[in-house]
């Protein structure tokens, strides 16, 4: 029973719980020593759900044959476009798109691959991974049985003991929308990492409950939230929560290096350990 639960964003379909734990929990602890405090692992759990993103048996070795001709129109295209453009913005060697390639052609897709494959931000990344990514967005938002199962595996990690939730990526959407359909849960301190909550016309519209006038419902369990981002994360595209969520987030802005998404700098940083500590030292249900 978890006094701390982790919970990932995309790509970790070929992963689990222990092996993701063994590889966020020492950054974690680096952030928590940092300021001055001690997580001892027992403390910490991994929500896990990469494996309902793992594809069923294919023929042929590794993640399924995709390429530019297997995007979507809507939401998978339009989240590699703006990972594109931002990705264009932040590093001088990726190529950005000029106002005439604007238009959706047939082409634009290839063109933002190719783009992006220039990117240190997405370096190691091939172009299969590029769109298997982007289509694991797509399908939490547009396939009810899979939003409800993954949500379900949050819920299934929390105890009387949770305290704090410290989610990643897309796992910030999971937690949120979690939060929010369970309001009979006790407090809790929430620290999301690279969040694309607040990222409008791809994620903030989407969500559930859906946003009134542009503000976003407060999930009632959590009394503490803090956002974290750094300036560079093309996946956290609005840095701040606070003018959507309510000005009870407390938005952080870090350094994470070429890496920018990477959760384990998030976790190293003393931003995030001071986060993490501060509710720990706090009594269970305190303000």
């Amino acid at each position: 029973m978890s006094r701390v639960v982790l919970v990932h964003g995309i790509a970790q379909q070929h992963k689990g719980p222990q092996t993701l734990l063994a590889d966020w929990y020492p950054a974690m602890a680096d952030g928590v020593t940092l300021a001055r405090a001690e997580l001892p692992r027992q403390d910490v759990a991994m929500a896990f759900y990469g494996d309902l993103f793992r594809p069923t048996g294919h023929r042929g070795l590794g993640e399924p044959d995709l390429d530019a001709s297997d995007i979507e129109e809507g939401l998978e295209q339009d989240l590699l476009l703006a990972w594109w453009e931002a990705a264009a913005q932040a590093e001088s060697q990726v190529p950005g798109p000029d106002a005439a390639a604007r238009i959706r052609t047939p082409h634009l897709v290839q063109r933002a691959l190719d783009a992006l494959s220039h990117s240190a931000f997405f370096a190691g990344l091939g172009e299969r991974l590029l769109i298997s990514d982007a289509r694991q967005v797509r399908r939490y938002f547009s396939e009810p049985d899979l939003r409800a199962a993954i949500r379900s595996r949050l819920l299934d990690e929390l105890t009387h003991r949770t305290e704090v939730i410290v989610a990643h990526s897309l796992g910030t959407v999971v937690a949120y929308e979690a939060l929010c359909a369970h309001p009979e849960l006790p407090d809790l301190t929430l620290i999301t990492l690279g969040s694309p909550l607040a990222v409008r016309g791809l994620v903030l519209d989407r969500l559930v409950p859906a946003p009134h006038d542009g503000r976003a419902r407060w999930p009632v369990p959590v009394k503490r939230w803090t956002n974290l981002a750094d300036r560079g994360d093309v996946v956290a595209l609005a840095k701040q929560l606070a003018p959507v969520f309510g000005a009870r987030v407390t938005d952080v802005l870090v350094h994470n290096g070429a890496k920018a998404h990477d959760v384990r700098p998030y976790l190293t940083a003393r931003e995030t350990g001071q986060a993490i500590s501060a509710a720990l030292r706090r009594p269970m249900g305190g303000n």
